[in-house]
């Protein structure tokens, strides 16, 4: 893992803090997508083509998920952060692998912050129950703010432990060829959670053959390459 200096952590916890907060509150500009959170990660690392492999390993988890309604899923932006930082600087081989079972521990935790911004969001709209039920737009007003406060601080928090986790074991974490293997078994993973996730999507009929014929196309241009 490259080294953080001050400048470049508080970028990094402020492009994470954003990036979890853009999932649910606002804008949701896309950006807490692993492959753009992870691309400008990498950038501020200055390792911009290791950063991309790990982002793209954990765009693969990430679009087996849609996050809709009250459903529990995994926050993967601001850990697809810590996930980069990790293996920043290091040959992706072995840092792939590691990088990659950090970011989905973090993302799960992730989706548990997740849950407790909705209880505590609950709780404070039934505090605010009379003020609602008159209509008044200070309370309306007051409810969002503190809702997008709340999910501030527990973006910023999720980074911040990602962020933690990530400089604990890369000071740990040896250069071994033996952590190829964990690399390749997280490649598969990620490769079968996206098959699965697409297949359950696609569902039968018209999109299931063009899921089909866009999965051939791009088998014969990888083989004709």
């Amino acid at each position: 893992m490259s080294s953080l200096h001050g400048v470049s952590l508080a970028f990094l916890l402020a492009w994470g803090t954003a990036v979890g907060v853009d999932l649910v509150s606002w804008p949701q500009a896309m950006i807490s997508r692993p492959l753009i959170a992870g691309a400008v990660t990498a950038a501020l690392m200055g390792d911009l083509e290791g950063g991309l492999r790990v982002a793209l390993v954990m765009e693969l988890f990430a679009l087996d998920v849609l996050p809709v309604g009250a459903s529990r899923y995994p926050d993967y932006g601001p850990a697809t952060v810590g996930a980069v930082v990790l293996a920043a600087g290091q040959p992706w081989e072995a840092a792939l692998g590691p990088a990659v079972l950090l970011g989905l521990l973090a993302a799960v935790l992730g989706g548990w912050s997740l849950q407790w911004i909705r209880e505590d969001n609950a709780r404070s709209i039934q505090r605010n129950a009379a003020g609602l039920a008159a209509g008044e737009t200070r309370t309306i007003a007051r409810l969002q703010y503190a809702g997008l406060a709340r999910d501030v601080l527990r973006s910023f928090g999720l980074t911040a432990v990602s962020l933690a986790a990530a400089a604990a074991l890369g000071a740990r974490m040896p250069m071994l060829p033996s952590l190829r293997i964990v690399t390749a078994v997280a490649i598969g993973a990620g490769l079968a959670a996206a098959a699965g996730g697409a297949l359950r999507s696609a569902g039968r009929g018209a999109r299931m053959r063009w899921l089909a014929a866009g999965a051939g196309f791009g088998l014969l241009i990888t083989l004709v390459r």
